[in-house]
């Protein structure tokens, strides 16, 4: 039974749930602001215990997972289940997410004109 009081620097156990690839891209990602623990923004060294809802944005996706065990070793990816509870959404299909500025390869820089349409369906103001 995993101590209750158990803590670790969220850097290290998001890496240790395989969450980042890397410690350190995990830790920058906390410093960039990209994970909140219970809703907080979160530097590297916030400490996470069992019960805590973490949320990572990143490449698009946002994941929420619920810390059910505390560990600072990185294990299998076939044991994080017993690590976390994942509550993240479901990802976008091809379907919802709409193409944005698709050219074909090798047709050069878009013109003024093209550059203003693509920005447009990203829903960036052009000025």
């Amino acid at each position: 039974m995993p101590d209750a009081g158990a803590r670790a620097r969220v850097d290290s156990w998001a890496w240790a749930v395989r969450l980042f690839r890397t410690r350190s891209l995990a830790a920058a990602a906390c410093r960039a602001g990209h994970v909140r623990v219970n809703g907080e923004r979160a530097k590297p060294a916030t400490p996470v215990k069992v019960g805590d809802e973490v949320h990572v944005r990143g490449e698009g996706l946002e994941r929420i997972v619920v810390a059910k065990k505390i560990i600072t070793k990185r294990v299998g990816a076939a044991l994080v289940p017993e690590c976390i509870i994942d509550n993240s959404p479901p990802p976008p299909t091809k379907l919802d997410t709409p193409v944005a500025g698709a050219r074909d390869r090798g047709a050069g820089r878009p013109t003024k004109r093209e550059r203003r349409e693509i920005d447009a369906l990203r829903g960036r103001e052009h000025h």
